[in-house]
């Protein structure tokens, strides 16, 4: 179970798998270490089918992500954005910035700042930018029933991009690895949930390895560490956010670059 005196941990990407294709590995060992965990997600999922609805394909999704993350003891939300409609403007940034105050997240993970696609690169400005507005006393969220402002900036991450390279297929070294080799499983077992993204993939880009890739990447990664298996991440340090690695203090024992 969860030690609530151990830091609260906020995943937060854009679509429903993201996480758990990136971060899954990360979030589990950290809740082995007794950390609250929270998954969310920008958006539903509502533009992934070729044969479902908007609003049908978005009930399964969150249904999907619900169910992931119950294999970590994470709690799920959703921030009810729409696909390919994320907006770096200040209505997004009031949505995330309440949503960070109600979770009261001691680290953060998110989408890094260059990758595949615009979701993917506004849900990680806009994370980064709440976290900084969470706790400004006077950024107001124009919420019905504001939650009070953070006493203090997370600690920031950022996850992979997509194969790892920039808009020109260049690498994007990370800052450090974590071993995962030992929740491997358990991280496919939370990608598996999301079966509506796979039959997705498979129907608009050809892609049916969606586990398989998942191996791949995990395994790339690990051998980069001398492991089976492991996760990037690149830490956010510039003025004023949290300097010291808390991400790589909490998992003491893992390798890193």
């Amino acid at each position: 179970m969860p030690n609530r005196a151990a830091p609260k941990i906020l995943a937060i990407h854009a679509h429903p798998d993201d996480v758990e294709f990136q971060c899954a590995g990360t979030l589990a060992r950290l809740g082995g270490r007794g950390c609250p965990l929270v998954i969310a997600t920008m958006t539903a999922g509502d533009c992934g089918s070729a044969e479902l609805g908007p609003l049908e394909i978005a009930a399964v999704r969150r249904a999907e992500a619900a169910a992931a993350a119950r294999l970590i003891h994470a709690e799920y939300h959703c921030l009810e954005f729409l696909d390919l409609q994320i907006d770096h403007d200040n209505a997004g940034r009031r949505r995330v910035t309440e949503f960070l105050r109600r979770v009261r997240p001691d680290l953060v993970l998110t989408a890094p700042p260059v990758d595949y696609m615009s979701d993917h690169e506004n849900t990680s400005k806009l994370v980064r930018d709440a976290c900084f507005c969470a706790s400004v006393p006077n950024y107001t969220t124009h919420h019905w029933d504001p939650a009070p402002p953070l006493t203090h900036i997370p600690h920031l991450y950022y996850v992979d991009p997509l194969e790892g390279t920039d808009h020109f297929g260049q690498p994007i070294p990370p800052d450090f690895l974590i071993d995962t080799t030992a929740v491997f499983d358990l991280k496919l077992q939370m990608l598996a949930c999301h079966a509506s993204q796979r039959n997705w993939l498979l129907k608009q880009h050809g892609i049916d390895e969606y586990l398989e890739s998942c191996r791949k990447w995990s395994s790339r990664r690990g051998a980069e560490l001398g492991t089976a298996h492991a996760e990037a991440f690149r830490q956010h340090t510039g003025h004023p956010y949290p300097h010291h690695n808390l991400l790589r203090e909490l998992l003491t024992e893992s390798q890193t670059l």
